[in-house]
């Protein structure tokens, strides 16, 4: 790879934020441009907005359940900022989604800005920033679930919604879920299940619309399911 770089000593175009020397000044005195100019991604600052503010636990209407939840993760941390992503997941299972007035109600018992909230919700892909469905399949497409066929499962899965008419349920491919040694797998609500095949997608489906437990005896930590009749009860679980 090339990469391009001025030669030593060379002149280069200087923009309004540089150093630049007084021509034939040799005390090495200097002249600074303090005009606020972005360099690459960065955004000056707007110096001239008001300042964030935290909203008034007073003024919020805080669901209690949510709130006493909130109030214990926060008494697990030494910092309480440390409770922020299971804050903002208790407070999406509550509304379906980060809006913004999760997010102020957060805000309002963690005594941080909804900006400072904001900023985490539009970093973690589990965190939702926008309305979808109360349920949702997030099948794993990271590589090991890949090398597994994940991104025909996750076809299959959305293919089989469209067919049985499943509305109300996000149905998406997701990055590494953690659980490997389940690939291909899903996490279904939250609930890890796998591995998974093109064929399960029918029950998948099915158990959702009629919201029953997907695939019991398949999830992680499940207990092994019940053999069939005439089979081995002593068998190892698979």
């Amino acid at each position: 790879m090339r990469v391009d770089r001025p030669t030593r000593g060379a002149q280069t175009d200087r923009s309004p934020g540089d150093v630049s020397e007084h021509a034939g000044a040799r005390s090495g005195e200097q002249r600074i441009d303090r005009r606020l100019k972005p360099l690459g991604w960065d955004v000056a600052a707007d110096l001239d907005a008001p300042p964030a503010t935290i909203p008034e636990i007073s003024e919020t209407e805080v669901p209690a359940a949510l709130r006493e939840r909130i109030e214990a993760l926060m008494a697990r941390y030494p910092d309480r900022r440390s409770a922020t992503l299971p804050a903002l997941d208790a407070a999406q299972r509550v509304h379906g989604w980060c809006s913004p007035e999760a997010i102020a109600q957060v805000a309002a018992v963690m005594r941080v800005t909804p900006a400072y909230l904001s900023s985490v919700a539009t970093f973690y892909d589990m965190l939702r920033t926008e309305p979808v469905g109360s349920r949702y399949v997030y099948v794993c497409t990271s590589v090991a679930c890949c090398l597994r066929d994940a991104k025909t499962v996750h076809d299959a899965i959305a293919d089989e919604a469209e067919r049985q008419g499943l509305e109300d349920c996000d149905i998406r491919e997701f990055e590494c879920l953690g659980a490997c040694d389940m690939a291909p797998m899903a996490s279904v609500d939250g609930r890890y299940v796998g591995p998974l095949s093109t064929a399960d997608a029918p029950e998948i489906v099915a158990a959702l619309r009629e919201d029953r437990d997907v695939l019991p005896g398949r999830g992680l930590g499940d207990a092994p399911a019940a053999p069939a009749a005439g089979g081995d009860p002593g068998g190892e679980p698979r």
